[in-house]
């Protein structure tokens, strides 16, 4: 069997698995027969522990942690729990995750954007940024930088591109391959539900799993282009030549005018590409459902688009770990809390937020299932990797 076919029989394993997940509640929010919950509240109604055990022994877990290297973390599709009388998007008939499928069955759905960080990609071997053992930062005490983010820094760039370069040579395309995940965003824009695709990532995986270039903006830039430095210059130069200079572990430079030649990857201090800002009050002002997945939303200006789509908008986040809940009560995901009466009401209207935690790819296959569309997302990936092996 060959390593592709491995991934084929991995993937369809892995599926089989997740299909058996049902929606999760912590035993001690299991709601009584009267709707309400257990779980205690403050006198604002504000839930006491809003970072609820889930209540998923990993020793139970329907899918098998033999199928991971990494520790395993079992799906979660968390259950909110609202103070009565709150209004929600969202069927009190049904699960957050059912009743967002149902909007895009029955065509309330039809301009999704999705916003993507690097947990979508990690599955394909690329580590993300900020994990504490496993992330990039925490793998650069070779470099003997000043602080990690320096390797993403402009000034110390200038003063020492190598630490760059030899990151750069590890993340490089043509190395990996698409995640379940991207051909997720895919199959959504075969669908023609996708408005747009927001990434975060620099490892232009998008592209390789076939989306658009028109549906896709990479807010922080990528490895597709690359140019001098010197803005007086800045001559293009082909991401194959940039790729062949740094695999040879030369540092690329301008040959028209000899200064740095760096992928047009956004470093700290530097503008976002001029696309996100041309397109995204438009698109975030159209959408009608926000799909956010595994980013940490700690950097701006990226972060504070979830708050730019409209009040009544459905907003999906699909992470290991809860993100992007602020204190502020009209500004964040608002998973369980602030949809309450008086002082601490949301003003921004009814509950929208709906959380799955755990692997980004399982959320998306076990999304695909609901929708009908499990053929289709396999057959996709499976003809990426069938297509490798040719």
């Amino acid at each position: 069997m060959s390593k592709n076919d491995a991934e084929i029989s991995k993937l369809a394993t892995k599926l089989e698995s997740v299909l058996k997940l049902n929606d999760i509640h912590s035993d001690d929010e299991k709601p009584n027969e009267d709707g309400a919950s257990d779980r205690e509240h403050d006198e604002h109604g504000v839930p006491s522990n809003p970072e609820p055990d889930f209540g998923i022994p990993r020793s139970d877990s329907n899918v098998s942690a033999a199928l991971y290297e990494e520790e395993y973390q079992p799906l979660a599709v968390y259950s909110p729990i609202l103070v009565e009388g709150a209004s929600s998007l969202f069927s009190s008939k049904m699960s957050t995750l059912d009743s967002i499928v149902q909007m895009v069955k029955t065509g309330s759905v039809s301009n999704i954007v999705v916003m993507a960080g690097a947990g979508i990609s990690t599955s394909a071997g690329i580590p993300d940024f900020r994990s504490p053992k496993t992330g990039l930062y925490a793998n650069l005490k070779e470099f003997n930088l000043p602080y990690a983010e320096a390797i993403f820094a402009m000034d110390y760039f200038r003063e020492n591109p190598k630490p760059f370069y030899t990151l750069a040579k590890e993340l490089y395309p043509g190395q990996y391959s698409p995640t379940t995940t991207h051909f997720f965003i895919k199959l959504l824009e075969s669908k023609g539900l996708l408005r747009r695709h927001y990434t975060q990532n620099i490892d232009c995986l998008e592209r390789l799993a076939g989306i658009s270039h028109e549906r896709i903006v990479e807010a922080h830039g990528s490895f597709h282009t690359a140019h001098c430095i010197d803005e007086a210059c800045s001559k293009e130069h082909s991401r194959e030549w940039v790729k062949i200079k740094i695999a040879d572990g030369e540092t690329p430079r301008c040959t028209e005018c000899g200064s740095l030649v760096k992928p047009d990857i956004t470093f700290f201090g530097e503008a976002l590409p001029s696309r996100f800002y041309e397109l995204r009050e438009d698109d975030f002002a159209s959408c009608d459902l926000l799909i956010v997945m595994g980013t940490s939303l700690l950097v701006t200006p990226f972060a504070p688009q979830i708050d730019e789509v409209k009040a009544n908008v459905p907003r999906l986040l699909i992470n290991r770990e809860k993100a992007g809940e602020l204190t502020d009560p009209n500004l964040g995901f608002k998973f369980d809390r602030e949809h309450l009466s008086g002082e601490n009401a949301d003003t921004r209207g009814p509950h929208r937020d709906a959380l799955i935690l755990g692997d980004c790819d399982e959320a998306c296959i076990l999304l695909a299932d609901r929708l009908g569309w499990k053929d289709e997302l396999l057959e996709l990936r499976n003809e990426f990797l069938s297509g490798q092996n040719n």
